[in-house]
């Protein structure tokens, strides 16, 4: 993946850079749009401007069962965590939990990824 370096005075860049052709247009088929994104989420990586070429996208091949458990998986774990992350029981154990783990090694750095660790141990134990 490519790395987009700004100009000085260039905070960031954010959205479509180019717009979508239109459907019937001469050329329509074969063109590409350009996006550029800046992530703002708390994160450990430093590299949070990304840009790309945004085209129609037709899969060729049918999903896979293992593909459909991991999209299941990966719904009911955001559920868990979303309702999780506003339950006023669980708020402050969940945050004493996540300060005690934070600094080990293998420890979540932000809240969110501590979430989705329990919410994802919780339905691996629920479902193996």
């Amino acid at each position: 993946m490519a790395k987009v370096k700004w100009a000085k005075g260039i905070e960031f860049v954010s959205g479509l850079l180019s717009k979508r052709p239109k459907k019937g247009e001469m050329h329509s088929d074969h063109e590409n749009a350009l996006l550029a994104t800046h992530r703002v989420a708390a994160t450990t990586n430093p590299d949070c401007s990304r840009i790309y070429m945004v085209g129609e996208y037709n899969r060729k091949t049918p999903l896979s069962s293992k593909e459909l458990l991991l999209r299941g998986r990966f719904a009911a774990v955001a559920a868990a965590v979303k309702v999780r992350a506003k339950d006023l029981m669980q708020i402050s154990d969940d945050q004493a939990a996540f300060l005690a783990q934070k600094d080990l090694p293998d420890g979540k750095k932000t809240m969110k990824a501590y979430l989705w660790k329990v919410c994802g141990d919780e339905y691996d134990a629920q479902h193996s």
